[in-house]
């Protein structure tokens, strides 16, 4: 499943065909400004807070490399991540949900 929010790309036609002839994916829109339902707005907020607080960066380099770390961090937390997806109110899609 792929869950997207309203940019124009995400909803055109060639994609809509796209998703349309590709039987294992389904797409889901998010309202056009729909912050709390988007995962990675948590995932954002959990950065700036932590190595993003209060930081100078020297340039685009260094922010690459200041936000690549937690979010390695991150990837191996998967409690943190479900966290994340269950505080949009969004179901987890399992290994179970994937072999039906």
């Amino acid at each position: 499943m792929l869950v997207w929010d309203n940019l124009n790309p995400h909803k055109s036609a060639r994609m809509r065909a796209f998703i349309e002839a590709t039987d294992w994916l389904s797409a889901v829109h998010l309202p056009a400004y729909a912050p709390d339902l988007n995962p990675v707005e948590g995932l954002w907020s959990l950065i700036k807070r932590g190595e993003l607080a209060n930081l100078a960066v020297t340039g685009i380099d260094h922010l690459a490399r200041v936000v690549r770390r937690p979010m390695h961090r991150l990837q191996h937390r998967p409690e943190v991540l479900m966290g994340l997806l269950a505080q949009t109110g969004l179901a987890p899609i399992t290994d179970t949900d994937i072999t039906k």
